[in-house]
């Protein structure tokens, strides 16, 4: 064990990704500082979509009253080409998300991140970083205006789209910026349009986008007008926008923000270097189209934590690590891709392209097969890691790369690795398991599941939630159990002040 693993790790940026993994990492008894130069949490809604997968973690360690109080369950998307629907695409209780704006989101990050011991450092700035073989060498300036030199055994860029971590490091940000620019609004409206939906109206005059929030006012999202600037954009000019594009009879109020942003769809060459990782939007940006962003950074973050946390214990080696650049590449390139296919949907505006995209669109709708795909995988349920070759072996429904289904996955732990045991409860089977059990224990759970139709097999589930490996060869399960023991990483010695901490979810 090399001496920085008793150094703590050094989290720039403290907005969704950087307070998720801070958590995830105090959880699992790995110290960590979560610094921001911001004065303190933002204030503007900006992202506002929380999926399932994203909901299942942070329920982990709570939240739950605080999402009952601010955030507002959706219905579906309904969406409408020159005023007319064309497609209802409708949730069901496993894939439906919850609008909660931003400051929410993060407050009960930060109330997660606090109640497991941690917390932010607010106009704290990382100015500089060196890596060295097995370290992180930082220079961060404090509120007071003091420099320091500080070492940390990994360094987090969870910095945003601007990232200092990334541009020290050299990555290209791969991608484009649209040509137009678009329009964000949190407005009272006075509409007759269901609060709970979120409405896509599509015209050759550009696109609309209603979405009710908590509390009775509605995000307005449109394409800008050409040269339209942040000087040029006031309510009235949103209302002339949505009397334009929309249904009518749709009266805008009492703004609470307005803005024009630029949309890019990039990804990060790199989402690794040495001890320094990339994640949420450092890693990967992207249209709000599908409301990927927030949620991808949270899902990055808890990627990455559990790996790190068995590699920082000793538990682990270094190539494991490796994994997250793969894993979350292989998820920032589709939501990239998805985002940007959707977008441009949007903006079609030739004939036969508006009347192709309208068909396909009522056809997918009647048949119901954004259902089966489509919005399962917008609430993070259908994400899969391909694996290595050879390693896909099914099992039942299980594959490796793949998430169990959820109410296995809430009974298992999700600090350590679980091997499902399917097969008879012989002896000596049992033996073997309490033998390596104790052996074992901080990094593997074991639960004999009893014989399945199939017969006996050993599936492997990582921390979270996904098959590492099927194994339904033939043979006494109880030799195979031990073949497969040899590889899993063995818990090294505790240093002091090092243990596991369990948070009861």
């Amino acid at each position: 064990m090399s001496s920085a693993q008793t150094l703590p790790v050094l989290i720039a940026g403290s907005g969704p990704a950087g307070l998720a993994i801070a958590t995830e990492l105090t959880r699992r008894g790995v110290p960590n500082r979560c610094v921001d130069k911001a004065d303190g949490p933002s204030t503007l809604s900006k992202a506002l979509g929380l999926w399932p997968r994203t909901l299942e973690l942070l329920r982990r360690v709570g939240g739950d009253d605080l999402l009952a109080e601010r955030a507002l369950p959706q219905s579906q998307m309904r969406y409408y080409s020159d005023g007319k629907v064309i497609a209802n695409l409708r949730y069901r209780p496993a894939t439906q998300p919850l609008i909660c704006r931003q400051p929410d989101v993060e407050e009960l990050l930060r109330r997660n991140l606090e109640s497991v011991g941690g917390g932010a450092e607010w106009s704290t700035e990382l100015l500089d970083f060196e890596q060295l073989d097995d370290r992180v060498r930082a220079t961060l300036r404090y509120p007071d205006g003091t420099e320091r030199v500080e070492e940390f055994a990994y360094l987090i860029g969870a910095d945003g789209a601007s990232s200092r971590v990334r541009g020290r490091l050299g990555i290209g940000f791969e991608g484009s910026t649209y040509e137009l620019r678009f329009v964000v609004a949190d407005v009272t409206v006075d509409t007759e349009l269901d609060h709970r939906m979120t409405h896509y109206f599509c015209s050759p005059r550009g696109i609309l986008v209603t979405c009710g929030l908590p509390g009775g006012r509605w995000r307005i999202f449109t394409s800008a007008p050409a040269g339209l600037t942040q000087e040029d954009i006031d309510l009235a000019a949103v209302q002339a926008l949505v009397d334009e594009r929309g249904p009518g009879g749709i009266a805008l109020s009492d703004p609470e923000w307005i803005s024009v942003f630029s949309v890019h769809a990039r990804h990060a060459d790199r989402t690794r270097v040495d001890r320094t990782f990339l994640i949420g939007d450092a890693a990967h940006i992207h249209s709000p189209a599908g409301g990927q962003g927030l949620n991808t950074g949270v899902t990055d973050a808890h990627n990455l934590a559990w790996k790190l946390a068995l590699v920082w214990h000793g538990r682990a080696t270094e190539d494991l690590l490796d994994t997250y650049a793969d894993e979350r590449g292989q998820v920032a390139r589709a939501v990239v891709k998805q985002a940007d296919v959707q977008t441009r949907i949007w903006l079609l505006r030739k004939g036969w392209q508006v009347a192709l995209r309208d068909n396909t669109l009522r056809l997918a709708s009647a048949l119901r097969l954004f259902d089966l795909a489509y919005i399962p995988w917008l609430a993070g349920l259908r994400t899969r890691y391909r694996p290595a070759r050879g390693a896909e072996r099914p099992l039942a429904g299980y594959r490796s790369g793949t998430m169990v289904p959820l109410p296995l996955r809430g009974e298992l732990d999700d600090l350590r690795y679980t091997l499902l045991v399917y097969g008879q409860d012989r002896p000596e089977v049992r033996s073997l398991l309490e033998r390596h059990r104790e052996q074992l224990a901080e990094v593997l759970d074991i639960k004999v599941m009893g014989r399945q139709r199939r017969g006996e097999a050993l599936v492997l589930v990582r921390p979270d939630g996904y098959v590492d490996r099927v194994d339904r060869a033939p043979g006494p399960i109880a030799a195979r159990l031990a073949e497969l023991f040899r590889p899993l990483p063995a818990p090294a010695a505790p240093a002091p002040n090092r243990q596991l901490i369990k948070v009861e979810a």
